[in-house]
């Protein structure tokens, strides 16, 4: 083999790594991290082939890799076309990023409470717990984002320290003249005895191709408490792999709730670890489909000590050719005694033509737990639909009330009247295209 052989796959990365060799090191120990997750994928490649490889077997990622990406671009944007494309407060922390890189004080000041610090990746500490719990080679885009990240932020949270407002972080891709590729990175270290909310929001405001890789990192301490948001609603032409790690300490309580739709190939793996006794976490989510779009969900929890709790609850609305998978996976380790835990996704299927992969999963270890899975996939009922319609509604109001109503359970888990709003109307501003491209109705 030539000592230069790449494999299609990673050549296209490799010559973009290339564009990058100008570039100021970012220190000595992330320089061996990112060797590490070099050699990791230019091992892997893109994962094409899907027999054999559970993690990628319903998602055809050869669209991605077909498609070349930049790292550059001189595109600009009005702050105010994003303030009317995304959930945000002026009474919130504010955090934006344009294109991949960090803009601070872009959306008015940053005015932090005591108990509060941001810092970006000119300031060591950065990176001071950088893949600690993403680990560079722990898989195929986890190690992308180590190998490309130039950008992010670290947001500490002092013990004993409420903090009042959400913590938003936006990340917007502007109208960029070409294809476009970005690598978001957020470390949050949430203190003992503390308590935070954090909202993710991921937009583009192009019609090109974008490929979107970002990684989160949640240290919780113990008896502390996050309420994390992550909306994703990029173009139809793009790519979004995104991989959150959240590692928890005792008597810590995480709660997540996920709203996914746009991107041609879109993904949110998410897992969690419930690293002592007491810890807990819901994770909730709500994925819409339509026309070629595919929405991926990989959540998994590992319960590694006694007496954890944990939830997954998921639903998709399903039309067009497109297609989902759910792949939730949840362990229960040697000892973990007295856990509780479960598993639903649901599903609505509003077209002959989409495709849901659900694939709910339970290991267990330890005899002494409470622990329950499934899923379900199926048509508007007849029978509330011939309800509806008997008391006045015509057929396409009372069609749009059934999907409404049946994204609400997930709607409402988003308690802040300012993201509630937001996804309730950008799910009514999809109904009438789910409407369009569904001809399915009742169980035959």
């Amino acid at each position: 083999m030539p000592k230069h052989f790449f494999p299609e796959s990673v050549k296209k990365f490799h010559d973009l790594l290339e564009t990058r060799k100008s570039v100021p090191s970012l220190g000595t120990n992330i320089d061996v991290l990112k060797k590490i997750a070099w050699d990791y994928f230019s091992s892997t490649g893109i994962p094409l082939h899907r027999r054999g490889n559970e993690l990628w077997k319903y998602t055809n990622l050869k669209p991605l890799s077909d498609t070349s990406f930049t790292l550059s671009s001189d595109s600009d944007v009005n702050v105010e076309d994003i303030v009317n494309e995304i959930p945000w407060s002026k009474d919130w922390h504010n955090i934006l990023f344009i294109n991949g890189m960090y803009r601070p004080d872009s959306l008015g000041k940053l005015d932090l409470p005591s108990g509060l610090s941001i810092s970006d990746f000119q300031h060591n500490n950065m990176w001071a717990n950088f893949g600690s719990l993403a680990k560079p080679n722990s898989g195929t885009f986890a190690a992308l984002n180590t190998v490309f990240v130039q950008d992010g932020i670290s947001i500490k949270i002092e013990p004993d320290t409420k903090i009042r407002k959400p913590i938003n972080i936006i990340f917007v891709v502007s109208e960029v003249p070409r294809n476009f590729a970005t690598f978001p990175r957020v470390y949050l270290d949430v203190g003992e005895n503390s308590e935070a909310t954090m909202i993710e929001s991921y937009i583009s405001l192009t019609s090109h191709p974008i490929l979107t890789i970002p990684v989160v990192e949640i240290e919780q301490h113990t008896e502390a408490i996050l309420r994390h948001y992550r909306i994703q609603m990029e173009n139809e032409n793009s790519f979004h792999i995104g991989s959150t790690r959240v590692g928890q300490k005792g008597s810590s309580k995480f709660e997540s709730s996920t709203f996914a739709t746009g991107p041609r190939i879109g993904r949110n793996d998410i897992h969690v670890s419930l690293n002592e006794p007491d810890a807990t976490c819901q994770l909730h989510g709500l994925y819409i489909t339509f026309g070629d779009q595919q929405q991926d969900n990989e959540i998994s929890t590992t319960h590694s000590k006694p007496s954890c709790t944990s939830g997954q609850f998921y639903k998709g609305i399903l039309a067009g050719k497109s297609t989902a998978v759910f792949s939730g996976d949840i362990v229960v380790e040697k000892g973990a005694q007295k856990s509780i835990a479960d598993q639903k996704d649901l599903n609505l299927l509003l077209s002959k033509g989409v495709e849901i992969d659900t694939k709910p999963s339970l290991e267990i270890f330890a005899d002494d737990v409470q622990c329950s899975h499934g899923a379900t996939a199926g048509h508007i009922d007849l029978n509330s639909l011939f309800y509806l319609q008997s008391r006045g509604l015509d057929f396409n109001t009372a069609k749009a009330m059934l999907i409404r109503g049946f994204a609400d359970e997930m709607i409402v888990e988003f308690e802040l009247t300012e993201l509630f709003e937001f996804i309730s109307g950008l799910v009514d501003d999809i109904i009438p295209t789910l409407q369009s491209q569904s001809d399915t109705i009742g169980t035959t």
